[in-house]
């Protein structure tokens, strides 16, 4: 006999962030996470507010697999031999000269081929998965204004930013009970669908 799932008989909600027990309906979930991280640099740490201003064009910058290079703010696409397919600083593509420039055909300096994947490092974030998405587009954004705002600025510090965003929207207090029953409730059935 097939038992039935009701979010009527739940008290409490969570989600597993590996799809076990939903998959992400990504043109909804993705703004909602990407929102929600912008607003708090703009607000809380004082970042441009153009931040907050997202066209559906920008969604095509996000895919999963790309690796942050915290130290430079290039995103790279890494073949499974740990070459540079492609590159950005920031959004911006890098041209085939300056991709060839930049990275040649070698293996980029954090990949161990004894693993074929790289290591795990302060210096750099993989953006691996559906949810995380939204944040290689923010920081990517974040490049570009801090690129523009500082004259070609080659060395990053937002890091620290995104961390504080993540801690601020996923810490206790922001999931207060009626807050889960009006906003989350409200957004899982547009933005979720159950396996």
């Amino acid at each position: 006999m097939a038992q039935h799932f009701s979010l009527a008989a739940c008290d409490v909600v969570g989600f597993d962030l590996d799809h076990t027990l939903c998959r992400y309906n990504l043109p909804e979930s993705a703004p909602l996470v990407y929102n929600s991280f912008a607003q708090f640099l703009v607000k809380e740490k004082g970042y441009d507010k153009e931040l907050l201003n997202v066209t559906p064009e920008d969604w095509d910058f996000c895919c999963k697999g790309l690796a942050l290079d915290l130290e430079d703010g290039n995103f790279l696409k890494l073949a499974d031999n740990g070459t540079v397919l492609r590159a950005s600083h920031g959004t911006k593509m890098m041209t085939p000269a300056v991709l060839a420039e930049a990275y040649g055909k070698k293996e980029w300096k954090h990949f161990l081929s004894d693993t074929g994947m790289a290591c795990r490092s302060g210096k750099y974030y993989f953006y691996d998965n559906y949810f995380d998405l939204p944040g290689a587009l923010l920081c990517a954004r974040v490049v570009d204004y801090l690129t523009k705002q500082n004259n070609g600025q080659k060395t990053f510090d937002f890091w620290k930013d995104i961390v504080a965003a993540i801690q601020h929207n996923y810490k206790m207090s922001a999931f207060k009970v009626r807050r889960l029953a009006t906003s989350l409730l409200q957004d899982i059935s547009t933005s979720f669908t159950f396996i």
